[in-house]
This record gives structure tokens, sequence and C-alpha cells, in this order.
């Protein structure tokens, strides 16, 4: 009975659309989303993109680099 009961639930959730989107009214802002598929400010992503590129290359740096990685050295060996 219970499966009955899920399968059921599960082939109504199948069969209902997602929401309608609210309609743009005249006078609204734009959102971010609208702007970028508009193309308003694509000559800046090749700079953003580049930037994040130089910050996961900075990310190189972090890397552990041997077992002993300690900043000063042992005193008495």
């Amino acid at each position: 009975m219970r499966t009955r009961i899920l399968l059921t639930f599960l082939l109504i959730a199948s069969t209902v659309g997602p929401a309608p989107a609210q309609p743009a009214r005249r006078g609204d802002l734009r959102t971010e989303t609208m702007s970028r598929m508009a193309g308003e400010g694509a000559d800046k992503d090749l700079i953003w993109n580049v930037l994040g590129l130089l910050g996961l290359l900075g990310l190189l740096g972090l890397r552990k680099g041997h077992p002993e990685d300690s900043y000063h050295p042992a005193g008495l060996e």
C-alpha cells in the first residue's frame, strides 16, 4: 500500500510542470541574468576570466611541499 501511494505521488509530481515565471512588466528592473543574456558587459568577460584564472593558479602555492614542511629546521640533529 505504501509503495502504491509513493508511486502515485511520483507520477503526479512528474506530470505537473514547473510554475510559470512572472512576466516582465514595463518599467521593471532587469536582473543580472537578463543583462547577461542580452550581452551587456560582454567586453569585461575576458578580464574577469583572466583574473579568475590567476586566482586559481595562486591556489597552487597552498600545496604541501614535503612531509616535513616546518618553517624552522630542527636545532639538534
